[in-house]
């Protein structure tokens, strides 16, 4: 097979996986640990416009020195369309190293909506057009967009979103086929958006429980989108990022990793995060991400509680982990498939 080769904007993306925005996930620490499953870009977490205009220490945390083999973008919220394009200006003046921007228009969180940001943007899909407008007039990079199906199921404004952004001048979409609503919960509505991204003049990204390769395969097909993002699916499982690029490329269904190299690879996002946060608020993302790296095996329920209650530091980490690999490394971890309903579309 030919390696996926498709564009955002003028950008190559060499593969088919985006890594998705997470709060408290994207950082420098777990972008650099993600990239070489095989990931053809990655988004940071959401920013604040204002934090940036404002120089918010925490606020450019997100963003300042990260340099990346392959595209990175940064991932903007706020509501005030010259607000977002003086805060793109001055983000490329701090880190020259930014790819692409994303408008944040899909998060369903309350505190981010009743900023007026987020999905509430959606109620306004002229809003949600000037926005990319005033972006593109002020960068010269890409600039994507992510929302959802609309704020309820009585209102999917979706495609009035996509006319606007589009029209606009959006390089790409990235749509998670859920209401706000709805949040995280239940199956996404891919039923809804079948055969979309054949229908738009710029690359569609679908996103929304990618939590296997049979998930990644069946969301392509059902939407005909060029790009398949990955966001809370690979939080303990970054194999899953290999299995779908190896998949695209190649047409090779990848074995799911043993629990031995899951052991492995949780040791050095933590070392990674070590490094970029220091030991104490590594060690308080591990214990959230440490024990997902060994769900899904027999006789991990312990092991799990105790990584996420006994962690304090890395030789805790250590002892545990090398515990689990002694007991449990020949395992192979189990993968739960979201979207067994839409297996014979």
């Amino acid at each position: 097979m030919v390696p996926p080769m498709w564009k955002i904007g003028d950008l190559e993306m060499d593969g088919r996986v985006i890594l998705g925005p997470m709060a408290g996930f994207t950082s420098r620490g777990y972008r650099d640990f993600m990239e070489p499953f095989g990931v053809a870009a990655s988004v940071t977490e959401m920013t604040s416009d204002m934090g940036i205009i404002h120089g918010a220490s925490r606020t450019e945390d997100s963003f300042v020195m990260f340099e990346s083999e392959r595209p990175t973008g940064l991932q903007l919220f706020g509501h005030d369309p010259e607000s977002m394009a003086k805060a793109a200006v001055r983000a490329l003046e701090i880190n020259p190293n930014i790819a692409f921007f994303d408008v944040n228009m899909g998060c369903p969180v309350p505190k981010v909506s009743r900023s007026g940001a987020g999905c509430v943007l959606m109620k306004d899909p002229k809003l949600c057009g000037e926005i990319v407008r005033q972006m593109k007039r002020a960068v010269d990079v890409p600039v994507t967009v992510k929302f959802r199906l609309g704020w309820t199921a009585s209102t999917m404004n979706y495609m009035d979103v996509l006319e606007e952004t589009v029209s606009a001048g959006a390089d790409a979409v990235t749509l998670h086929p859920r209401t706000r609503d709805e949040r995280y919960l239940g199956t996404p509505h891919y039923d809804l958006i079948e055969g979309l991204g054949k229908e738009l003049s710029v690359p569609l990204i679908i996103s929304g429980n990618i939590f296997s390769l049979d998930d990644a395969i069946i969301a392509k097909r059902v939407s005909c989108a060029e790009g398949i993002m990955v966001a809370r699916g690979g939080v303990g499982n970054p194999f899953l990022v290999r299995q779908i690029d190896t998949y695209f490329r190649e047409g090779t269904r990848l074995e799911n990793p043993t629990i031995s190299q899951q052991v492995h690879w949780c040791l050095e996002l933590a070392d990674l995060l070590i490094e970029e946060r220091g030991d104490v608020e590594a060690m308080a993302r591990m214990r959230s991400m440490g024990p997902k790296f060994i769900a899904g095996c027999d006789g991990s329920r312990e092991y799990r509680y105790l990584l996420a209650t006994e962690t304090v530091d890395r030789d805790s980490l250590l002892d545990l982990l090398m515990e689990v690999e002694h007991y449990l490394g020949d395992q192979r971890i189990h993968v739960y498939t979201f979207l067994d309903c839409f297996r014979d579309l």
